[in-house]
């Protein structure tokens, strides 16, 4: 757990660097773009690593004090760099990045949410003919025995 915090934090701080080196001459958010995926993912890292359950290790003030700094330095480093993009690209384009990212995320969510739903009703569905297919499998074999047994007896 605490590698992944590390390694999400790394990537923050590398993300910024790269940032801090390529804003001054970017013509256009494009061109930081990777840097800013790099943040996301680092922090989104750092956060996941901090949420884990690690057994009791977690609760060791060591290991709350590093996942609490290195919240607040993951938190101060976008913060940062808001700064950084609002500055070179005009206020309000670090909030237009964070909605749009958050818009995106919804979307896919919902669409997989979507697709499980409908890849459910199919299954449904294919249950409900698998069963009405053995149903009518069993009955057949009834009528079919049933002939046969007619026949058998009353050939006797």
């Amino acid at each position: 757990m605490i590698a992944e915090t590390l390694a999400g934090i790394a990537l923050v701080k590398s993300a910024v660097d790269g940032i801090k080196s390529a804003i001054g001459t970017a013509n256009d958010i494009g061109e930081i773009a990777g840097h800013i995926d790099n943040l996301f993912l680092g922090e989104q890292q750092a956060q996941k690593a901090r949420n884990k359950k690690a057994g009791a290790s977690q609760f060791n003030v060591n290991t709350v004090a590093k996942e609490t700094i290195d919240a607040k330095l993951a938190a101060e480093k976008l913060y940062e760099v808001s700064v950084m993009v609002d500055q070179r690209f005009g206020h309000g384009t670090w909030q237009g990045i964070v909605n749009e990212r958050a818009r995106r995320i919804q979307e896919a969510k919902e669409e997989a949410r979507q697709q499980q739903i409908e890849q459910n009703r199919k299954n449904h569905e294919l249950m409900e003919i698998a069963k009405t297919v053995g149903i009518s499998l069993m009955a057949l074999i009834f009528v079919v025995a049933c002939i046969t047994f007619s026949i058998m007896f009353a050939s006797n």
